[in-house]
């Protein structure tokens, strides 16, 4: 079976557009790349999964793995894309769903949530006020808890992020992954990857990724916690920003994030909305990418590493674009 994306035309090896194997495409990014004074950037487009976003690849496990138990009602509190990817698979297995999320979710994530058959429940505040009204019902009704970190299979489904982009590199390792980090599954999932991979012996080397989250300025309790050697965040009050998959107070697993910034010698980076916004221009006009806020996010952080002289020319940088900026169009009147 051939992807659509392998009958493409690929271009010589400076210049490639698509690169390597992988269920979601590696993107070479040589005009911003050129601006940016960086010889190899690459995007990873995980808008291209079931329901936009890279969402699907947690939920896919974990609801496959709850139809298997004999589960037969799943519930998540959500900022949006988790709970259009878990109504989704649970519509397909035959699960009932529930959905808690904020009343500000991109429209998209509601109505697609809806459309899939999904009770969904709006809630005043973000997604930690979600969380424990929908932990709330799910102790009292019995629910299966599907939120990040509370169940070991979305982290299964993430890691294989980290797989694919050893596969597409010829089963090297990137040397900078920056990723947007707010429940930070993808971030924890694909350092799993790394060491599974290593210690299988598919890797052609032992050098692993130097991983950067990156969080918004009105909501970084990663970056705050980083900067202070922390093992822990602290729950961040008042979290505000445009990137609402980055509005995550606190993580449930946030000493697992810190853990690996540290051990792969990353970084924490915070960006302004108004930079993302710029940078969610400047991905589309430079590349014809039609990002989502958070993965517009990575170049901004991109920038900031540049300006620090923290990544180099001649390295190998992946930027993750967790989901199709279509999923957060107005809502309309």
């Amino acid at each position: 079976m051939w992807r659509w994306y392998e009958l493409l035309p690929v271009l010589d090896q400076e210049n490639r557009i698509f690169l390597g194997e992988g269920d979601t495409p590696l993107l070479s990014l040589p005009r911003l790349g050129k601006e940016l004074g960086l010889t190899r950037l690459y995007a990873k487009d995980e808008s291209i999964n079931p329901t936009g976003s890279f969402k699907a690849r947690g939920l896919a496990a974990a609801v496959s793995k709850a139809k298997e138990l004999g589960i037969e009602k799943v519930i998540i509190p959500t900022a949006g894309n988790a709970g259009g990817a878990m109504a989704a698979y649970a519509a397909r297995a035959g699960l009932r769903a529930h959905i808690f999320m904020p009343k500000d979710t991109p429209f998209a994530n509601i109505e697609e949530s809806r459309m899939a058959g999904a009770e969904v429940t709006l809630v005043d505040g973000i997604i930690s006020d979600a969380a424990r009204l929908a932990s709330e019902k799910a102790q009292a009704e019995g629910w299966f808890d599907l939120s990040t970190f509370k169940e070991p299979y979305r982290v299964e489904g993430k890691k294989v992020m980290g797989y694919e982009l050893a596969e597409s590199f010829g089963w090297q390792l990137p040397d900078v992954i920056i990723y947007p980090t707010g429940g930070g599954t993808g971030l924890v999932g694909m350092w799993k990857a790394f060491a599974e991979l290593e210690t299988l012996g598919w890797l052609e080397d032992q050098k692993r990724p130097r991983m950067v989250s990156v969080q918004a300025d009105g909501c970084a309790p990663v970056v705050r916690a980083f900067e202070k050697g922390a093992s822990f965040c602290d729950f961040w009050p008042n979290a505000h920003t445009i990137a609402s998959g980055l509005r995550v107070p606190k993580s449930f697993a946030d000493h697992l994030i810190l853990q690996d910034l540290y051990e792969s010698e990353g970084t924490a980076v915070s960006v302004s909305d108004e930079a993302i916004i710029e940078a969610q221009h400047q991905m589309g006009n430079m590349e014809g990418i039609f990002a989502a806020p958070e993965g517009a996010a990575t170049l901004s952080a991109l920038k900031e590493l540049v300006k620090q002289g923290w990544v180099h020319p001649e390295e190998r940088i992946v930027l993750f674009n967790t989901g199709s900026g279509l999923k957060y169009l107005n809502n309309p009147e």
